[in-house]
């Protein structure tokens, strides 16, 4: 009796779904309704796929989904926003505030 590898795998090895044009939509639209956005790229996990996080001047923040991240970053750049590797330089004091005030949650 055959105990493993009866299940296939996922082709990319994630459990996450794939960016999509909603999700590029969303970021668009978080970028253009607030001001002082900046875009934090977040590495791919074995559980998520690359996203990015769109943070406005007072905290408030977003996260979704992208295909990678030259994506990302080229997203930014479109927006005419700054953006960083979440990695690299971590995340702003403000976001934490925003969390802290509002029960962790972004948009």
């Amino acid at each position: 009796m055959r105990w493993f590898g009866r299940r296939r795998k996922s082709a990319e090895g994630s459990l996450d779904r794939a960016a999509d044009d909603a999700d590029i939509k969303h970021l668009k639209e978080f970028a253009s309704s607030r001001h002082g956005v900046e875009a934090f790229v977040e590495p791919p996990t074995t559980m998520t796929a690359t996203t990015v996080v769109f943070v406005a001047h007072d905290g408030e923040w977003t996260r979704r989904r992208v295909k990678d991240a030259a994506a990302a970053h080229d997203l930014a750049r479109k927006l005419g926003i700054p953006a960083y590797d979440a990695q690299v330089v971590g995340y702003p004091q403000r976001m934490r505030e925003w969390n802290r005030k509002t029960g962790g949650r972004g948009v």
